[in-house]
């Protein structure tokens, strides 16, 4: 791999002015919309293509995530397109050629109740037919693979077990925007940072271009990659979409020495705990109840988060907090993305990833390119329509998703 400068990223690619047109203009220029640009050049061959952010790349959500990667979702379609991502994932800093710090430590997703058992084992048994790696794991066998869990009978929340996927893991999350930045700007794509889409141009049904604050841009396929502002520009075209934005709040501690060995997940006493590269740990919880755009949340989460955190970690009782933060996270109703075409042609939605949206930037990035580039979804993208909804073919993941990851 040919050494890069990983801390100066802003000399990995152009800064230019908007052109007058693009055959594709992608709104968000976070890890999705990134990839998606990134893919549409590489697998397609469309590089007239335009990525709009409003504020810097990748100062959205991919900025605000906890990083964690897996694929052990319940059902046969989230499973699919979570493990086509686990398996790019694999072999993106070769791709890439940039250094991501991808880490397949393995994730432990805990059961504190007799419900947890049999709901988390079911999902070991769906995985293991859909040819994911997942075992379950005895208190015994949890505390070999982590050995800093506290795995006394006598405790409020006691471990009755766990889901183990050790392909699973961690990555730098800067680092893996900047890397699909570059390789995207050496295919000639242009990255407009500081871009507000503040309108879009439809005429006769189909997408024409759009306004900005840096003026128009005329294109006739617009994909729209804004996580919880994607609503927002939908509503522009008139179309209302199922979709919730909430704060999801994380936080960090001050460095030490290495001691947590995986990523620890429990949905019973909401936290999930990991160690960055650098060392501090890194913690989030559930998202706060009311709507909202404010990357701020609620003192009583993380307070709650804590007490969880301790119940698990005891060893981190004297560990101090560094900072926090929060992020801006768009739920469904049947906690599944929407990735898909809209009634509008050339408009293209890809959001409502939740929690769960920096584990599929590869692979979500890989569908919607080729979503966009042939007007029809992808094989592992067909199922998130945005008809469900009318349908009722829901892909319920409440199950998976009933903890921030």
């Amino acid at each position: 791999m040919t050494p890069v400068n990983v801390e100066h990223p802003d000399f990995l690619w152009r800064n230019p002015d908007p052109a007058p047109g693009y055959d594709v203009v992608v709104v968000g220029g976070g890890g999705h919309g990134l990839a998606t640009a990134y893919y549409l050049a590489r697998n397609h061959g469309i590089r007239r293509v335009a990525v709009l952010e409003k504020g810097w790349l990748a100062g959205g959500n991919m900025a605000r995530n906890t990083t964690i990667i897996r694929s052990n979702y319940l059902w046969d379609e989230s499973a699919a397109i979570y493990e086509h991502a686990l398996k790019l994932w694999e072999g993106l800093e070769e791709d890439l050629g940039y250094p991501l710090l991808f880490s397949q430590r393995g994730v432990l997703n805990l059961a504190h109740t007799l419900q947890d058992v049999r709901e988390t084992r079911r999902r070991v048994y769906a995985n293991q037919l859909n040819g994911v790696d997942a075992e379950w794991l005895e208190p015994e066998q949890v505390a070999e693979v982590c050995p800093i869990v506290n795995t006394s009978p006598d405790v409020r929340h006691p471990v009755l077990g766990a889901t183990y996927q050790p392909r699973a893991g961690i990555a730098k999350h800067d680092y893996v925007a900047w890397g699909f930045a570059r390789r995207a700007d050496e295919y000639g794509i242009d990255l407009i940072q500081d871009c507000e889409v503040t309108g879009l141009d439809i005429r006769g049904g189909r997408i024409v271009g759009v306004d900005t604050t840096r003026g128009r841009i005329a294109t006739g396929k617009v994909a729209l990659a804004a996580a919880g502002h994607t609503s927002v520009l939908a509503a522009m075209a008139g179309l209302r979409l199922p979709l919730q934005s909430h704060p999801l709040q994380a936080l960090v501690s001050e460095l030490l020495e290495p001691v947590h060995p995986t990523v620890v997940m429990s949905n019973a006493v909401h936290v999930y705990v990991s160690q960055a590269h650098k060392g501090e740990l890194v913690m989030g919880a559930g998202i706060d109840s009311q709507n909202g755009y404010g990357q701020r949340g609620s003192f009583h989460i993380i307070e709650r988060q804590m007490a969880a955190a301790l119940e698990l970690f005891p060893v981190f009782a004297r560990a101090h907090l560094l900072r926090s933060w929060a992020g801006i996270v768009d739920t469904t109703p049947d906690a599944s993305p929407i990735v898909g075409l809209t009634p509008v042609a050339g408009l293209y939605l890809n959001c409502g990833w939740g929690t769960g949206g920096f584990k599929a930037t590869p692979g979500v990035g890989w569908c919607f390119a080729h979503t966009v580039a042939h007007d029809r979804p992808h094989p592992y993208n067909a199922p998130f329509t945005l008809e469900r909804f009318t349908s009722g073919a829901l892909v319920d993941e409440h199950g998976a998703a009933a903890v921030a990851h």
